[in-house]
């Protein structure tokens, strides 16, 4: 699996979604992803499922070094003492001493991004995450972190797919040589009857899920964490990675439509 170095960290391309799993589903699924190869779990305080996860990081007996656990902190708990708070039980949850990312989940309009940031900087001079970093922000959120705060940002990770243009956010994160982290990378599965994709899959002996994830994973900077329960699924994600896709495929992609947007609650920020 090939890493994206970032922040001192590195950060397996390919990592499980786990957002809507629950309880022993939820625990069974990452012990599969972790028995097939997938060496980076995502997660979040509002997903509900941090216990089940770190039941399984347990069973599996990976080195901790060897694994990458990102979790988020929710939007109504931005305030430092509740930062904290949120954080030492998403740890406790995951029965980890420390997680490899820890993410504001998503901006709130009334956030003090200056306090929010110095609380997760002290997270990370502690050692208790190796990195910080958000999900969710516009580009002009991200200038005031970058730019203004100077903020140590090891990731934005966001919608992104074959039918959503992340142009301008891209160029900005590229610039300043963070990653984007996709998630919803199979467009919640409405690529499966895309003939455009069906078409290039049929030349690659692929599904369309696989060449749109491939589609991602050969942008420079880019990772993915497709939601994969089933250990079937899981594996075709991961074979994703050795489809070959050439330039033909990718103009052909370039010119599907990109205006679906599969996430978008009401206190989402105003998209760039």
């Amino acid at each position: 699996m090939e890493n994206l170095q970032t922040q001192g960290i590195d950060l397996p391309r390919l990592g499980l979604g786990t957002f809507r799993m629950q309880g022993d589903a939820c625990r069974a699924a990452v012990e599969s992803a972790l028995g097939l190869g997938y060496r980076h779990i995502d997660t979040a305080e509002m997903y509900g499922n941090e216990e089940p996860i770190g039941a399984a990081i347990a069973a599996a007996k990976i080195a901790r070094k060897d694994l990458h656990v990102t979790t988020k902190v929710w939007q109504e708990n931005l305030a430092p003492d509740a930062i904290r708070n949120a954080f030492d039980a998403s740890l406790k949850k995951l029965h980890l001493d420390h997680v490899d990312l820890y993410l504001v989940h998503w901006p709130s309009r009334s956030m003090n991004l200056p306090a929010i940031f110095e609380t997760l900087m002290k997270l990370k001079e502690e050692g208790r995450t190796r990195a910080i970093g958000v999900a969710n922000f516009t580009t002009a959120l991200l200038k005031t972190v970058v730019e203004d705060i100077r903020a140590p940002i090891a990731c934005n990770q966001v919608e992104y797919h074959a039918m959503l243009d992340q142009t301008p956010l891209r160029k900005y994160l590229v610039a300043k040589s963070i990653p984007l982290v996709a998630y919803c990378p199979l467009a919640q599965g409405r690529f499966a009857t895309d003939e455009t994709l069906a078409r290039i899959g049929d030349k690659h002996d692929a599904t369309a899920a696989q060449v749109a994830l491939k589609w991602l994973l050969d942008q420079d900077g880019v990772a993915a964490i497709p939601k994969a329960s089933r250990p079937e699924s899981q594996k075709a994600n991961l074979d994703a990675l050795k489809v070959k896709l050439d330039d033909e495929d990718r103009k052909a992609i370039a010119a599907l439509p990109k205006d679906t947007r599969c996430v978008n609650p009401g206190f989402a920020p105003a998209w760039d």
